[in-house]
């Protein structure tokens, strides 16, 4: 019998992306944030969260991909790690997607530069490709590929 997966699933740059639903504390609209001086360009800021201070991570400069244009404000994708939570910026919220674990494939060879190392995996959905986040890597802002400054 094989195993399903629930992935809370985004959009970013036309990009279709999808964390493990167990990995995601909550999704929340735009927050005001706190500057962090000196972080790494991808760290946007910080939020309370209901007392709880979380760094919120601009998933496209993580990945880099161009900046969000126009007055469009990024959504919250609130991740738990190891090291407690953390936020990442997000153009769209999607569904929650339920997939047979025997669907996952290796990523393609297109994919290239940071999101390469931080897609574990794709999935073929009837009408577009959903990559898999590698949630631990995707948040350390030290890892290969973080280009910390």
């Amino acid at each position: 019998m094989s195993t399903r997966k629930q992935f809370c699933t985004f959009s970013l740059n036309g990009l279709f992306f999808g964390v493990e639903v167990l990995r995601v504390q909550e999704v929340i609209r735009y927050q005001e944030m706190t500057a962090v001086p000196l972080a790494p360009a991808m760290v946007e800021g910080l939020i309370n969260l209901r007392g709880q201070i979380v760094t919120a991570i601009d998933l496209r400069r993580r990945l880099e991909l161009p900046p969000r244009t126009g007055d469009s404000l990024p959504l919250n994708v609130v991740v738990r790690s190891d090291d407690g939570a953390v936020s990442l910026l997000v153009d769209e919220i999607g569904d929650v997607v339920e997939i047979d674990d025997e669907a996952f494939e290796r990523k393609p060879e297109t994919l290239t530069g940071v999101a390469r190392e931080l897609v574990q995996g794709v999935y073929k959905l009837r009408d577009r490709l959903l990559l898999v986040l590698d949630t631990e890597r995707t948040i350390n802002v030290t890892s290969p590929g973080s280009h910390a400054q």
